[in-house]
């Protein structure tokens, strides 16, 4: 926090001041001359149903006239510290902060994941095609097909399903007398069904998509009302997100590999992913409501996508204080061979732990279609270092063990703030990437040294 604040200081000393046009639209039929003078006048109106007044005095011009009345002017502020910049840097920082509460978790938990980028935006893309689609038209259900058999798709469906339940019924299952080696055997067995379920799964996910595409290809604009829209694609992004960080938490268990290989391979996975369905084409004229949802605002100020980041961190913050799960995370991190000799069912933990950091990448995808109104494939480039950079400046130990969702969102803030800086300082943006990657290796080395000097590292 010393850091933001020094940093927010020198910015707001060392910006320039620059024009900012303010613009304000009356509401129809509310403006009224109140003061007329010979040194300007006063106007009086109505905007967003609250009653505003604008002298001429300072700087304020009518434009129009009768029922499409507005109001601008032109004036200096600060380049850095001016409520239009420090919301955006708000906003843009909570698509990397909801990672980054879920990314502490996994760190904590002494893992990795380098594809939330990936998952990030196929989660945004698969919702902006849902809500692309023309539901209320009449549209019947999309006609998905694999080797053009529409049986062949529902049979993939049941498939899917019934080896991934069959896989968590197995993996909780535990034999009496069962010991540690059969149980870990057993666990790696029902990953592994687990995983080429939800390759299934994801193929004929797919196939469901492609088969919406003459449905989005239009250039009508869908129409869904927010009480549909909202929801759809909130369920969406969440099971997208989910299906994706739950395929990466069943082959990490499953095939023992080291999360920082799987997820390197998911990565490249859903990235290509994302440009099939599409072909690689953006997507947008979604439904109106959903976006105007998304950047409700009150004075200016955007509030959705920072209230998400809040919510988010809050519970992050129960979650790893409060609950079991949380518990066994730091301790998986601490010493996992510890942990599992304790009682704790590290498999089991690992794969929710993965998932929810699928579904928080899938909410940040929600949040981010909504608020710019469109998705395209190559949406979170990059987003794995400044994610990871946000939770380990944050404090999360890349050792496992320690961690924490407000520290991930102060870190998220910061490494906006570096981002922001650089645009104020009217700096070369391609050094962003070394200050993050410096900000990193200072962040471990520090982390490092209070382990060494202070008593319990703390």
């Amino acid at each position: 926090m010393l850091v933001i604040g020094l940093l927010m200081l020198l910015l707001s000393i060392f910006s320039k001041p620059i024009d900012q046009r303010d613009f304000v639209r009356a509401d129809a039929g509310s403006v009224k001359d109140v003061s007329p003078a010979q040194d300007g006048s006063v106007y009086s109106a109505t905007v967003e149903g609250q009653s505003r007044t604008f002298a001429t005095s300072e700087g304020w011009e009518q434009r129009g006239a009768g029922e499409a009345v507005s109001f601008t002017r032109t004036r200096q502020v600060n380049k850095f510290f001016n409520v239009q910049n420090l919301v955006q840097l708000l906003v843009n920082a909570s698509f990397i902060a909801i990672m980054a509460v879920a990314i502490t978790a996994v760190i904590a938990m002494g893992g990795i994941d380098l594809s939330i980028g990936s998952i990030y935006a196929l989660a945004a893309l698969m919702v902006a095609i849902v809500l692309r689609y023309h539901w209320p038209s009449g549209s019947a259900w999309p006609d998905p097909t694999i080797l053009g058999s529409g049986g062949l798709w529902a049979l993939g469906v049941v498939a899917g399903l019934g080896a991934l339940a069959f896989s968590i019924f197995h993996g909780t299952r535990k034999p009496k007398g069962a010991d540690v080696a059969a149980t870990k055997r057993r666990s790696a067995m029902a990953s592994s069904i687990a995983a080429a379920a939800l390759g299934v799964l994801v193929i004929v996910g797919w196939h469901l998509v492609r088969s919406m595409r003459d449905g989005w290809q239009s250039d009508q604009q869908a129409a869904l009302p927010l009480v549909y829209s909202l929801p759809l694609a909130l369920v969406v992004s969440l099971v997208v997100g989910g299906l994706c960080g739950l395929l990466n938490g069943t082959m990490i268990v499953g095939l023992r590999v080291h999360p920082f290989i799987i997820t390197l391979g998911t990565m490249a996975a859903y990235r290509g992913l994302c440009s099939l369905p599409t072909q690689s084409q953006s997507v947008a004229n979604m439904s109106p409501s959903f976006q105007e949802f998304l950047t409700l605002s009150t004075g200016g100020v955007t509030l959705v996508p920072v209230g998400i980041m809040l919510v988010v961190a809050l519970l992050g913050m129960l979650v790893l204080a409060a609950t079991v799960l949380g518990r066994q995370v730091y301790a998986i991190g601490g010493n996992e061979v510890a942990a599992r000799y304790a009682g704790i069912p590290v498999g089991r933990v690992k794969i929710i732990v993965y998932t929810l950091m699928g579904m928080a990448a899938g909410l940040a995808g929600f949040v981010y279609v909504g608020y710019y109104g469109a998705a395209e494939p190559n949406a979170g480039m990059g987003y794995e270092l400044s994610v990871i950079a946000a939770a380990v400046i944050g404090g999360a130990s890349l050792s496992g063990g320690r961690g924490s969702p407000i520290g991930a969102v102060l870190g998220a803030i910061l490494v906006q703030l570096i981002d922001n800086s650089l645009v104020i300082l009217d700096i070369d943006q391609s050094y962003k990437q070394i200050v993050i990657g410096g900000a990193i290796v200072a962040a471990v080395v520090l982390d490092q040294a209070k382990a060494r000097l202070l008593p319990g590292g703390r």
